[in-house]
């Protein structure tokens, strides 16, 4: 779809259903008991598409939604790496060498990444960009790097080794070749940052989504005060897991459903633990309630890292912070922690 194709008429209105997260298509299923009807925006950014929902009738909604892009346009040209005129880009140039300046809202990402590595045990780290390319998940081609070549991209990982002061907002590397990658945490910053602008303007009734592994949701639809129902689905059959109401709250899934390689037999996913430099395996799935989308974001990633433990322990020093859990293998079934029957049923 062009990027202006949200505006036609023909793509805006839909009655509301179970949203289905975690998929490479968004889609609303049919549902007989819903009958508000929705308007929905879309548009192509971060090698996804965005989308917005709002009551269909909202007044100025869809210049509104307009106003929202172009800041979703804003922050990928500040956040990617696949553009050398990024912010990001520059940082990962320069800061080894001097104490760089960013923009105080994308300091205050890196704040929060740093604080969630440190809240995971490592699990999490931003500062895994030497690890992706020596795994050719940059830009190809997918392979397994020697073991000397993943011990050197390692020793280029740890967001221990980034000085951020929060005075100057400065950013500072101590060890040369760090890369900052923002992909698991970029997306959902996005969404925070656009419900916000639409909040501003009095918007008080809305989802939107990355790619439906990262969703926000604001209020909930006239017919369902629990919330947005969003279907959590198997990474690779298909079928529903579960299903959670999203009420002024996110919902981020992390799954290495399409990006992978074979190796020996064996599939190796794109997450990569940067504890070890290898692909992180034990958890098929993940997916995290939190407060803020880029929460939500970071802490899938963390928990599809650290696995169960990790993510019980987190999630129960951290109210707000939810998950559910798909352990590899053909019979495991889903683990939910800390969530009430009131936000969640099975299937």
């Amino acid at each position: 779809m062009d990027r202006r194709d949200f505006l036609q008429p023909r793509h805006l209105a839909h009655s509301t259903g179970h949203v289905l997260g975690a998929l490479e298509s968004f889609d609303l299923a049919s549902d007989s008991s819903a009958k508000t009807l929705f308007l929905h925006l879309r548009r192509r950014a971060m090698a996804t598409h965005f989308e917005i929902l709002l009551p269909f009738g909202t007044p100025g909604a869809v210049e509104m939604s307009e106003e929202a892009f172009r800041l979703l346009d804003a922050l990928e040209e500040q956040m990617t790496v696949y553009r050398e005129s990024s912010e990001i880009s520059r940082l990962n140039r320069h800061a080894f060498a001097r104490p760089v300046r960013i923009e105080r809202r994308l300091f205050g990402l890196l704040q929060l990444a740093a604080q969630i590595h440190q809240q995971t045990e490592g699990a999490y780290d931003i500062t895994t960009g030497a690890l992706i390319k020596a795994w050719g998940f940059f830009r190809g081609p997918r392979r397994v790097p020697s073991a000397e070549e993943r011990e050197a991209a390692r020793q280029r990982t740890g967001m221990d080794k980034v000085v951020l002061d929060a005075e100057r907002t400065t950013v500072r590397y101590q060890q040369a070749g760090i890369e900052i990658n923002l992909g698991s945490i970029g997306k959902g910053h996005a969404l925070d940052r656009m419900a916000q602008k639409l909040r501003s303007r009095g918007y008080r009734r809305m989802l939107l989504h990355g790619g439906t592994s990262s969703v926000y949701a604001e209020g909930h639809p006239a017919e369902e005060e629990r919330g947005w129902p969003v279907a959590i689905l198997h990474p690779w059959e298909r079928r529903r897991l579960a299903c959670v109401w999203l009420r002024d709250r996110a919902l981020g899934t992390s799954a290495a459903t399409h990006q992978h390689l074979e190796y020996n037999g064996t599939k190796l996913g794109h997450i990569l633990d940067p504890r070890t430099g290898w692909p992180a395996c034990g958890i098929a799935s993940a997916s995290v309630l939190a407060p803020s989308a880029a929460e939500a974001d970071a802490l899938s990633t963390a928990f599809y890292v650290g696995g169960l433990e990790l993510a019980r322990r987190y999630c129960a020093a951290h109210r707000g912070v939810a998950a559910i859990l798909l352990p590899e293998g053909e019979r495991a079934e889903p683990v939910a922690i800390g969530l009430t029957p009131q936000e969640f049923s099975w299937n």
